[in-house]
C-alpha cells in the first residue's frame, strides 16, 4: 500500500492506494496512520503526482547512517567502519519530493546529493534483536540527504552539514513494509542535471536494514515515525574528478525501485 500527503482543494489531505492503481483520500493524517489509526478512505478517486505531492509527513525524529555502502567507502579511500556511523538528521530540514532545494552559495559550495532508503518505525522499540527488528517497520520512503561537505568538514560532526532548511526531500509516497519483502535488494538511481550519477543497490549496505534499526534501538527509544535514513551508494559529486555540487538552477532526481522518484530543483534563498 502506499500513502501521500498531497495537495487538494487548498488542503493537505492524505491519499491512500490500496493497490488499485486508484488514490483515494482519508481524513486520517498520514503519521496517525503510521501511529495505528484506523485507516478509512472517504474520497473518492484523486489525480496524484508532480503537481500536488508534499513531503509525506514531518518526522518526530531521524537518524542518519553514514558510510554504510560498501562502494562508497572504497570511493573515499576509506577502511569499512565496524559499526554504524550515526548523526542526526534535523525534522526541519524536510521538503517535498518536488519542491526546490535550497542552496545559498554564501553558507555553502559544495552542496551534495545523496540517495538513500528511508526506514519508517511502525511501533516503540528498545533493544530489539535484528532477527526481530523489521518487524516494527511500518515502510519505506525514497530520501536525498543533501549534505554540506564544506561545513561537515569545518565542524567535524554533522549537524550543520546535514540540517539545513530543504535538505531532506522524502517521497514521493511511503510504501508499506508488506510491499518491500526484501529491502536489501532496491535499486538506487541519481541524475544530476539529465546525467546518471549514482547507480547503485541496496545490497551493497555495510549493515542491512534490520541491523540498522536494532543498532539505533540499542542507544534510543524508537516511535512510530521516527525515520532512518540508511546510507547511500558511491556517485556523490564530493568524491569525483572533478568534484561536482549542487549549485541554484540545477536539477537532482533521484529514484529507488518500487519506492518513486523525486525532481528537485537547486534555488538559492529568494
Amino acid at each position: 500500500m502506499r500513502l501521500a500527503t498531497i495537495r487538494h482543494q487548498g488542503a493537505s489531505v492524505t491519499a491512500v492506494d490500496s493497490g488499485d492503481g486508484v488514490w483515494r483520500t482519508t481524513r486520517t493524517p498520514l503519521l496517525e496512520l503510521v501511529q495505528g489509526a484506523p485507516l478509512r478512505c472517504e474520497g473518492g478517486p484523486l489525480e496524484v503526482g508532480p503537481g500536488n505531492l508534499l513531503a509525506p509527513y514531518r518526522p518526530p525524529t531521524i537518524f542518519g547512517i553514514g558510510l554504510n555502502y560498501r562502494d562508497t567507502v572504497e570511493e573515499m579511500g576509506w577502511q569499512l567502519p565496524e559499526q554504524p556511523y550515526l548523526f542526526p538528521k534535523l525534522s526541519s530540514s524536510v521538503t517535498g519530493p518536488y519542491d526546490p532545494v535550497e542552496v545559498d552559495p554564501a553558507v555553502t559550495t559544495r552542496a551534495d546529493w545523496e540517495a538513500e532508503i528511508a526506514v519508517v518505525i511502525g511501533r516503540r522499540m528498545r533493544r530489539v534483536a535484528p532477527e526481530q527488528a523489521l518487524a516494527g517497520v511500518y515502510g519505506y520512503m525514497a530520501a536525498n540527504d543533501v549534505s554540506a561537505r564544506d561545513l561537515q568538514a569545518a565542524d567535524g560532526q554533522w549537524v550543520r552539514g546535514k540540517g539545513l532548511d530543504t535538505f531532506c526531500p522524502l517521497g514521493p509516497w511511503l510504501v508499506t513494509a508488506d510491499e518491500i519483502p526484501d529491502p536489501q535488494d532496491l535499486a538506487i538511481r541519481t541524475w544530476y542535471d539529465g546525467v546518471l550519477v549514482q547507480n547503485g543497490s541496496s545490497k551493497s549496505m555495510i549493515f542491512g536494514v534490520a541491523e540498522l534499526v536494532a543498532y539505533c534501538s540499542r542507544w534510543f527509544t524508537l516511535s512510530p515515525g521516527d525515520v532512518i535514513l540508511t546510507g547511500t551508494p558511491a556517485g556523490c559529486g564530493d568524491f569525483r574528478t572533478p568534484r561536482l555540487a549542487l549549485l541554484p538552477g540545477g536539477t537532482v532526481e533521484i529514484e529507488i525501485d518500487r519506492l518513486g522518484r523525486q525532481r528537485n530543483v537547486v534555488v538559492a534563498p529568494g
